[in-house]
């Protein structure tokens, strides 16, 4: 007898998935604490061989991991890199599934894809990997956080910076942190009703996400009223940005102002589009990339790197023009 064709992955379906058990448990899963005691700090999942950055999806996929959290190691890689170093992935551990996404141009002619604004089409590629946390791996030299020296961003008063280049309007007083969409400004209680400093901080990140998204920066839908679904996407796009953006910066205290309100709308949203939550990670990613991009030591570095591998997309072949 011919053995059946084994049904493909879903990968969006896996990913949604998780995150609505995550969430039906009662908390986000980037909501975690981080162990005091291992931890250096928050920092973004890099891979132990390049040491770039993961971003987009792939920051939550590897955030539901506990190891993130628990080691305050942020390292990753796939078995082929631990094998061509000579380290170890331990028998038996299980890996966390990363994505790699891109465009794929195809030609005009064909039918299916997407349009694009010049008239051209596309279509998805989403492939994925498996990458094992650095606790995983024997051999692996051991995890040695960045000085500020090296990471200037990560020093006090990073977000002033921030706030100060980029000329966002920030008003103080009254009893609630928010963004007026009419007059463009955040408004922020006076830093005396926080609890510390770096919730403060975090707190007006949050807001400064929500002002990212204005027509005038990254254009996202901000028409959504108080209680809807689009209002509560933008909710989750902000909070998702100002978990990046406060692990990026080392702000460990991370100060999450939605409640469990949200949480039902937010499952309701990833359950009706298996697809929803890579795109909510890819406009948190916009976000925060748009306003690290304020700090000029930051912005130094990521220019720097341009052009330097991605250790993503070492891992598979992508092709960059389907055949006619």
């Amino acid at each position: 007898m011919r053995k059946q064709d084994k049904k493909p992955q879903d990968h969006y379906l896996d990913v949604t998935q998780q995150i609505i058990d995550a969430l039906e448990a009662g908390t986000p899963p980037w909501r975690r604490p981080w162990d005091p005691d291992k931890a250096m700090g928050p920092c973004m999942p890099q891979n132990a061989v390049t040491g770039s950055r993961y971003r987009g999806i792939n920051v939550l996929t590897l955030g539901i991991s506990p190891a993130a959290f628990t080691t305050g190691d942020p390292r990753w890689a796939t078995y082929k890199q631990a094998q061509e170093r000579g380290w170890q992935v331990r028998k038996g551990v299980h890996g966390v599934t990363g994505f790699f996404y891109k465009r794929i141009e195809i030609d005009r002619g064909e039918s299916g894809g997407e349009g694009t604004s010049d008239g051209g089409k596309w279509f998805p590629l989403l492939r994925s990997f498996t990458l094992f946390h650095a606790s995983q791996i024997d051999g692996i030299p051991d995890y040695v956080p960045p000085a500020v020296e090296q990471c200037p961003w990560r020093a006090p008063g990073a977000v002033e910076t921030m706030v100060r280049n980029s000329g966002v309007q920030v008003r103080i007083g009254g009893e609630r942190a928010f963004y007026s969409t009419v007059t463009d400004h955040v408004q922020m209680p006076a830093q005396v009703a926080f609890h510390s400093p770096a919730a403060w901080s975090s707190v007006k990140i949050h807001e400064m996400s929500h002002w990212s998204g204005a027509q005038s920066r990254l254009n996202r839908d901000m028409s959504g009223r108080f209680g809807s679904k689009s209002y509560a996407r933008e909710e989750l796009v902000a909070e998702l940005s100002q978990m990046m953006v406060c692990s990026t910066l080392g702000i460990e205290d991370c100060d999450f102002i939605n409640g469990a309100a949200y949480l039902a709308h937010w499952l309701e949203i990833l359950r009706e589009d298996k697809k929803e939550i890579f795109r909510v990670a890819a406009d948190a990613q916009r976000a925060a990339d748009y306003l690290l991009a304020f700090h000029p030591e930051y912005a130094s570095q990521l220019q720097d790197q341009k052009g330097s591998e991605d250790p993503v997309a070492t891992e598979t072949e992508i092709p960059l023009k389907r055949a006619a």
